[in-house]
């Protein structure tokens, strides 16, 4: 793993200390529910107005992975983070709930638009097989930023909802600026032979992939109860926007403190058990949500889920990027993306409805949805000789 990171280009620190940065000011995505919330909107707009970022978000997937391959991956970091930047700012000024709706699919199509491109230009920047430490510095930047940013956007919050809409804006303006200045070209070219629907004539053949990405939709499903119906929860226990900025930052403070430890230890494994451990915790930790009513031990199921998905994450990223090929590597990010981008639109409108009919059937539903997970991640196919 030192040898791995030791030996990452410095293209690859400047991409990590981007995405820092754009973690850092997340602040939007992660309170949303709560500012809706206090803006006087039900629990079920809120998980409709989160459902519109997924919606974005997977348009975002699909365009961005499209994007990434064809206009380049600099150039589609800085469309996504000056266009989130203006979406932002519209956003804070919305007043009724169904222009909030049309602002976030926006705003989750511009936020999201970059990840495809930075993964795909992390695996450019690496050669396949040696791809899980670069990943897992990637992750660590993201959980570094995600770390402090909740904690420091539930201050924020107490004082003016606008301040998060604002600072959110400025930590994208800068992440462009960033990727647009300083990244380098990196645009495949295009194979001679590549027809239209060139992603769906692949994945036709790489079943095992296929199972993967239903798998990640289904982990999402319940990962994303984190910020729709965790936040009211919490809420819910009589504590304040506050706790939950520490409860999430809790989150990147535990990723912080042992994910490069432990995923030089899960690396030595064989990927689908070691993808099936992550989702069976991830499940379970939200589970455990029944039984907690108190800080500590609200506390203590963040750092079960967490715990699943830094078996998870660093793996499976590592796992797209080398199965993808090259002609097609930002389209198989995009796919992975558009997994997690349907899940942010299934996830928070699915958990506010068991959520309002009952609290403990969403969290019991959270842990059999893991199991699920992990059983397809498992599931016994094999991939084409085609493939």
């Amino acid at each position: 793993m030192r040898a791995g990171i030791r030996a990452l280009p410095p293209a690859a620190w400047l991409l990590f200390a981007g995405t820092f940065v754009n973690r850092f000011g997340s602040f939007v995505a992660v309170f949303l529910a709560l500012y809706l919330v206090d803006e006087g909107y039900s629990a079920a707009q809120a998980g409709l107005a989160i459902g519109g970022y997924g919606v974005g978000a997977i348009a975002a997937s699909t365009l961005g992975g499209h994007l990434a391959d064809r206009l380049g991956r600099r150039e589609t970091i800085a469309v996504s983070m000056y266009g989130s930047a203006a979406v932002m700012l519209a956003l804070s000024q919305a007043r009724t709930i169904w222009l909030i709706v049309a602002l976030t699919v926006l705003a989750g199509a511009a936020a999201e638009l970059y990840r495809p491109a930075s993964g795909a230009l992390l695996a450019d920047l690496t050669p396949a097989g040696q791809r899980v430490p670069a990943f897992a510095v990637y992750r660590f930047a993201i959980n570094l930023g995600f770390a402090a940013g909740p904690a420091t956007a539930g201050l924020l919050a107490e004082r003016s909802f606008f301040l998060l809409f604002l600072g959110d804006a400025i930590s994208s303006i800068a992440f462009g600026t960033l990727a647009l200045t300083m990244f380098p070209r990196s645009r495949p070219e295009q194979h001679v032979e590549e027809r239209r629907g060139e992603l769906l004539r692949a994945l036709r053949h790489d079943r095992v992939f296929v199972f993967f990405l239903l798998a990640s939709f289904c982990g999402a499903l319940v990962y994303m109860q984190h910020t729709s119906t965790l936040p009211l929860q919490v809420r819910a226990d009589g504590f304040s926007p506050a706790v939950f900025g520490a409860l999430i930052s809790l989150n990147g403070l535990v990723i912080i403190a042992i994910e490069l430890p432990l995923t030089v230890l899960t690396q030595r494994f064989p990927v689908r058990p070691v993808l099936a451990l992550g989702q069976i915790l991830t499940g379970l930790g939200f589970a455990l949500i029944v039984f907690a009513d108190t800080v500590p031990l609200l506390a203590a199921t963040v750092v079960v889920w967490t715990l699943g998905e830094i078996i998870f994450s660093p793996i499976a990223s590592a796992y797209v990027a080398d199965v993808a090929p090259d002609h097609l590597r930002g389209r198989y990010q995009g796919a992975w993306g558009t997994s997690f981008g349907l899940a942010l639109v299934a996830g928070p409108v699915l958990g506010t409805l068991l959520y309002s009919a009952s609290p403990d059937l969403l969290w019991i539903a959270c842990g059999l949805t893991g199991v699920l997970a992990a059983a397809l991640v498992l599931a016994p196919v094999k991939r084409s000789s085609a493939r």
